[in-house]
C-alpha cells in the first residue's frame, strides 16, 4: 500500500508579512499536495478577531471561514476526515495541530507537552483505518528552546511506545524547531524510525554543494525555513514500517506567500 503524506506549518492561516489572511489560498495549496494524509501545525480552531475582520465580505471576497480551519480545509476535498488538537488558548480563540485524512480516523488523543506557560505545545495522535490495517500518526510541534525540545522529545517517545507497540506502522511529522538536528538520532534509536530524507537525500542545492565539498553523503533533514529562501531545517517526517520512495520540499513564490515554513511532501510504501 502506498500513502502520500505532507507536513505544513500554516502560520495560523495568515501571511508571515503583514498577517494578511491566506486561508482560502491555503485550502487550494493543500490540494496541490495530492496527499492522503496532511499533518498541519499552527491551525486556528477559533479566532474571533480575524473572523470579525475578514469573515464578512472583505474587499468583495470572504477571506475567513466560519468553520474551524481544519474543518474548512477538509470540506469536500479528498480529506473527508479531520482531527484537531487544541494547544494554545487566548481571549479571542485558540490554535493547535491538525490532521487531514482520506482514511477514517478510528480514534484521536492530544498530549499536552508544554514546557512552560508561555509556549503551549502538543502532540496529536490519530489512528487511521487503512486497507492494510492501523497506521499511527503523530502531529508534532515542539518548542523554541533546546532544553524544552529534549523533554518534549522524551514525551513523544513515551507516547509512541505506549500507543503504537509491537512495531506497528508509525508516521511522525511536523515542526520540530530542531535547527541543529540534535533530536533525530535519539528518535531513530528509541523508536526505530527513519527521516524522510535519510535515504534519498535533500533536494537543496546548498546541501548538494556541502556534500560535494565534504566528498561524502551526509544524513540531514531538508531546509524548510524561511519559506522564501529555506535555510533552517525545522520540519520533519519520520516513519516506521514504511519505505520512503520520494520526498521533496515545495519551493517557489506560491509557498513563500502562504506561510513562513515550506511544506514537505513524501510518498511512502508500507513495508
Amino acid at each position: 500500500m502506498k500513502i502520500r503524506v505532507a507536513t505544513y506549518n500554516i502560520h495560523k492561516g495568515v501571511s508571515a508579512i503583514r498577517s494578511e489572511p491566506r486561508v482560502l489560498a491555503l485550502k487550494q495549496a493543500i490540494g496541490l499536495f495530492d496527499a492522503d494524509v496532511v499533518f498541519l501545525q499552527e491551525v486556528q480552531g477559533k479566532h474571533d478577531l480575524n473572523a470579525a475582520k475578514y469573515g464578512a465580505e472583505h474587499l468583495g471576497h470572504k477571506h475567513w471561514p466560519a468553520a474551524a480551519q481544519h474543518e474548512y480545509f477538509a470540506g469536500e476535498s479528498r480529506h473527508a476526515h479531520a482531527a484537531y488538537g487544541m494547544n494554545a488558548v487566548y481571549d479571542h480563540g485558540h490554535h493547535g495541530n491538525a490532521l487531514l485524512s482520506a482514511f477514517p480516523i478510528a480514534n484521536q488523543s492530544n498530549h499536552d507537552v508544554s514546557d512552560h506557560a508561555y509556549e503551549q505545545r502538543g502532540i496529536l495522535h490519530c489512528v487511521l483505518n487503512t486497507p492494510k490495517g492501523a497506521v499511527h500518526c503523530y502531529v508534532v510541534h515542539l518548542g523554541l528552546f533546546e532544553a524544552g525540545r529534549r523533554r518534549q522529545t522524551q514525551a513523544l517517545i513515551s507516547a509512541v511506545r505506549a500507543s503504537a507497540p509491537d512495531g506497528e506502522p508509525v508516521i511522525i511529522a511536523g515542526d520540530f524547531n530542531d535547527w541543529r538536528n540534535t533530536l533525530s538520532a535519539e528518535l531513530r534509536n528509541a523508536l526505530g524510525v527513519v527521516e524522510a530524507f535519510d535515504q534519498i537525500g535533500s533536494n537543496s542545492t546548498l546541501d548538494e554543494l556541502v556534500r560535494t565539498l565534504r566528498r561524502k553523503a551526509s544524513v540531514t533533514p531538508a531546509r524548510t525555513f524561511p519559506a522564501a529562501l529555506p535555510f533552517f531545517r525545522l520540519d520533519r517526517i519520520y516513519v516506521r514500517g514504511f519505505k520512503v520512495e520520494t520526498a521533496e520540499v515545495m519551493h517557489g513564490s506560491l509557498w513563500a506567500k502562504l506561510s513562513d515554513h515550506a511544506p514537505i511532501v513524501a510518498s511512502l510504501a508500507l513495508g
